[in-house]
């Protein structure tokens, strides 16, 4: 039986399962017809995906033109109230990039540093700051300068656009539509290009689509690589760690593990070590892992509430973070293991990141997007989805006034501190609530929108419709029959 006649094959179309999606398709001439010819053109889903996002990524460059034309440059809140920030025309000059200096290996000077004295972000991420400052002139007016800088950066950010774009679609065999949540995603179109964020988020994408076919050195890989670009996707080990605990998959975890390791060390390391005066670890390269130490309360966090509200400055907010986040991870771990039926990896890689955003002493405006692709994987409805989604650019938008207000000295212009508290709370509560509909679909199975169709685990990889090996609580009461049946499964016989 060919593709095209084996309903199983099919794409599972939104339109028939998710009322929200069925009601919006009306803008597009109504749902999906039983007797539509799918697979017979060239618009794929993955095609169309890419494209939207592609679109989506456009719209957000347009939303940042009044500080183009001017925002970043004259006066300090225009960029604030207008909500058109980014952090790279700034970079360019205030990390010397302008002056042609090397990230890590050059001091930057006071004078434009604002008192840092290397580049503060992870080497892969200094790399691509580092390309994209070749293709900028050296030489004319700082500010054409800065706006080439911003506009090369773009380029490159887009292209990372495509790639997470069609590895999300990809990820869900029969499930491409559902990567549709991140490409229409309001806050992916704001925050696209305040940062370099999507450089780490697109390789993560990549890493999962590798997990999902069952390839988890190229998996690790790429996760390693991923890390060297941001931080956070290291965090998702852990997940790997307790779903491959659980179904006795334990060479998957170690040749993801080591491929994680290797690739982060090949980027690092020539960077890191220092024969000079001995050999040692370069100061350059010690400035992202040193400023995230010392970093003190920041924007958008639970501790930043806190600290305003009781005048405490939280001096040992990161042994507090540190606490919660073990506990978070600890009933993640303990989620997996006790379960009725082993969580699907997107749905424990949503949490363990989830769970770091909401415990972390900083929340910038463009850390959503690491949760917008996990978030179309594990919960992909888009009920849920757009719930969170408005509380994010409630968010977005309360940072900015913030911002003006601080920055104007006007009290009648911008958001007071008690209404940017509001606005955090908002973003607290909006993740949460998608947490918790996570939770609840791993807890009761038939509620997954992924799982209803007899599919178990289609990000899993080697996971994928895999016996329980180890499991804890009430789970061990059903660990015999889900392995018998999914054995069944696998010869046919189910």
């Amino acid at each position: 039986m060919s593709v095209r006649e084996d309903p199983q094959a099919q794409p599972v179309r939104p339109t028939t399962e998710d009322a929200v999606a069925a009601a919006g398709s009306e803008l597009i001439g109504g749902p999906v017809g039983r007797r539509a010819l799918l697979g017979t053109s060239w618009w794929t889903p993955v095609r169309i995906i890419a494209l939207v996002a592609i679109g989506m990524f456009a719209l957000g460059m347009v939303q940042k033109l009044p500080c183009y034309d001017g925002g970043w440059f004259y006066g300090a809140t225009t960029q604030y109230t207008h909500a058109c920030y980014s952090d790279i025309p700034h970079l360019y000059n205030g990390r010397g990039f302008a002056d042609d200096l090397v990230p890590y290996f050059n001091r930057i000077p006071d004078s434009v540093s604002g008192g840092m004295e290397y580049l503060e972000y992870p080497v892969l991420t200094g790399l691509l700051m580092e390309v994209a400052s070749w293709l900028t002139p050296h030489s004319g007016d700082l500010q054409n300068r800065e706006q080439v800088y911003w506009l090369a950066n773009v380029a490159m950010l887009m292209a990372c656009t495509a790639v997470m774009a069609v590895c999300v679609a990809r990820t869900h065999r029969r499930r491409p539509w559902d990567a549709l949540l991140l490409a229409l995603a309001p806050a992916f179109a704001l925050t696209a290009t305040i940062n370099w964020d999507l450089l780490a988020v697109a390789l993560t994408a990549a890493a999962m689509l590798m997990w999902s076919r069952s390839r988890p050195l190229a998996a690790g890989v790429l996760l390693g690589l991923a890390t060297a670009a941001k931080l956070y996707p290291v965090l998702l080990l852990g997940p790997l760690l307790v779903l491959c605990l659980r179904a006795g998959r334990w060479r998957a975890f170690w040749a993801a593990t080591g491929g994680t390791a290797a690739a982060w060390l090949v980027v690092n390391v020539p960077v890191m070590i220092t024969t000079q005066g001995g050999l040692h670890i370069r100061e350059g390269w010690k400035q992202f892992y040193t400023f995230s130490q010392e970093r003190p309360v920041d924007f958008g966090s639970l501790w930043l509430i806190i600290s305003q509200r009781t005048g405490n400055p939280m001096d040992d907010v990161n042994t507090y973070a540190m606490i919660l986040m073990a506990l978070a991870c600890a009933g993640v771990a303990a989620l997996a293991l006790c379960a009725p039926r082993r969580p699907r990896f997107a749905q424990l890689a949503f949490l363990v990141i989830a769970a770091f955003v909401l415990t972390n002493k900083v929340y910038s405006p463009q850390y959503v997007l690491w949760l917008i692709p996990l978030a179309a994987l594990a919960r992909p409805r888009w009920r849920d989805f757009l719930v969170w989604q408005a509380c994010e650019v409630m968010y977005f938008l309360g940072i900015w006034m913030y911002l003006a207000y601080t920055n104007s000295g006007d009290q009648h212009r911008g958001l007071p501190p008690e209404g940017y508290q509001l606005a955090i709370a908002l973003h607290l509560a909006g993740t949460l609530f998608l947490c918790a509909m996570v939770v609840r679909d791993a807890l009761v199975p038939d509620r997954d929108p992924v799982r209803r169709d007899g599919s178990d685990d289609p990000s899993g990889g080697v996971l994928d419709r895999a016996p329980d090996a180890f499991v804890l609580g009430g789970a061990r009461r059903t660990a015999r029959y889900e392995g018998a049946a999914l054995a069944d499964w696998g010869t046919g016989r189910g």
